[in-house]
């Protein structure tokens, strides 16, 4: 017998034949083919996904980090908000010294000078800190920075004008620590009737 006989080709029709997925690339390929697509598709997805968890990520962080910034600089800036809160009754008490003071005459004359010369330098720290004066006398009342404590019809001033300072207000670095208490002018109400 040859060798010719004894060597059969497979048949491709054949399922036990062990050759018959080499006979059918295209049909073996085909789904290997379409689950690498897929698969490329979901990691295209998930990649897309992970840019954009990333970006806001960062976003996040650079947010946070200008807030944490802000919240420090404010810190700093404001610090002496408390502080100068609990001093402001002693500047108002000095002034309201000096005051008294020009009342009785020049027997005090020394001390009232002692008394100005300490008010002073007790403004000039505050002015060092930026704490500005709020003392609003003629302007017109802004309910950002003033406190109106009453209302007066007084013809010559306009409506709406500070016309008394009870309390000099101070403000830190631009923001209000205590409000100027004021006397506002209101409109003269027309007392004409009719005859």
């Amino acid at each position: 017998m040859s060798t010719e006989q004894n060597h059969q080709e497979p048949d491709p029709q054949d399922p036990g034949s062990e050759d018959a997925a080499e006979l059918r690339p295209d049909e073996a390929a085909q789904p290997d083919a379409q689950s690498a697509t897929t698969e490329v598709e979901q990691l295209t997805v998930d990649l897309a996904n992970a840019k954009d968890q990333v970006l806001r990520t960062h976003a996040e962080m650079q947010n946070l980090r200008r807030r944490m910034e802000r919240d420090v600089e404010n810190a700093h800036k404001y610090a002496l908000e408390k502080f100068v809160g609990e001093l402001l009754p002693v500047v108002d008490n000095l002034e309201r010294s000096i005051q008294a003071m020009a009342d009785v005459g020049d027997e005090f004359k020394a001390v009232s000078d002692g008394i100005e010369l300490t008010l002073k330098s007790f403004q000039d720290v505050l002015d060092r800190f930026k704490v500005a004066t709020v003392n609003p006398g003629g302007e017109v009342f802004n309910p950002d920075l003033h406190q109106a404590m009453s209302m007066l019809e007084v013809p010559d001033a306009k409506p709406n004008t500070v016309i008394d300072v009870f309390q000099k207000g101070y403000t830190l670095n631009g923001r209000l620590i205590r409000p100027a208490m004021v006397v506002v002018a209101k409109s003269v109400a027309n007392n004409t009737s009719e005859t």
